[in-house]
């Protein structure tokens, strides 16, 4: 089924649960705060089930911390989608309902570079690093999920030290700053990058040193349309 087609399929799931559970009878305003990993499936969903459903969504996305650190500084908001082990937590504080707990991806982490640059082969781990040691500049995000675990990386394959003074932090999107010339190679999710135009994606990590990256949803324990937001 083409892309178009897995939308459709989607939101009619959705709007079909909603009419069982009689979500749809009242147009509500849905806040969504999401982490950036998950924004091009979001963005490309809300046209759709708005229509539908004549539910409007409020979207705001950012890092996994700076999401995290929204809901505990008491933002409203009725539906989150973080990491696993970050939903998981705020569950605990009591800020999301447990019985909404919902995985709904999962994406490995890769690499990109700019597009029509030359693709690095990166298939081993030691081609990999071989790969990462050879390019001039590098770019991820040290406060989401992928560049917590890809520091933790190179402190493995025992090039950290090496690494820094060609490393370019950056928010959001990093693949957004190879397109524009501003790095050699970005690391970061493989959802992230194919949101980002004027970018290749070389491949996944080596399955040796794959991380994946399970985004959850879960419904805000003070949500004002909790039927709808669910």
């Amino acid at each position: 089924m083409h892309r178009g087609g897995i939308i459709a399929a989607v939101v009619r799931v959705v709007v079909s649960f909603m009419l069982a559970q009689g979500a749809v009878a009242h147009a509500s305003a849905i806040t969504v705060l999401s982490t950036s990993g998950m924004r091009a499936v979001v963005e490309e969903l809300a046209p759709p089930f708005e229509r539908t459903t004549g539910h409007t969504l409020h979207l705001t996305f950012g890092t996994t911390s700076a999401v995290r650190s929204q809901i505990e500084a008491g933002e409203p908001f009725d539906v989150a989608i973080l990491g696993a082990p970050f939903i998981d937590a705020l569950i605990k504080e009591g800020r999301l309902r447990a019985d909404t707990r919902t995985d709904v991806a999962r994406s490995g982490i890769g690499i990109a570079v700019r597009t029509g640059a030359p693709k690095p082969d990166i298939r081993t781990v030691e081609a990999l690093k071989r790969a990462l040691l050879a390019t001039p500049s590098i770019t991820y995000n040290k406060d989401a999920t992928s560049g917590i675990y890809f520091a933790s990386l190179l402190q493995r394959l025992g090039i950290a030290d090496a690494m820094q003074p060609k490393t370019k932090f950056g928010p959001g999107f990093v693949a957004e700053l190879v397109a524009k010339g501003e790095a050699e190679m970005a690391v970061q999710a493989m959802s992230d990058h194919l949101a980002v135009q004027g970018v290749d994606v070389v491949g996944p990590l080596p399955a040796e040193v794959q991380h994946y990256i399970v985004f959850t949803a879960g419904v805000g324990a003070d949500a004002k349309a909790p039927g709808p937001a669910k």
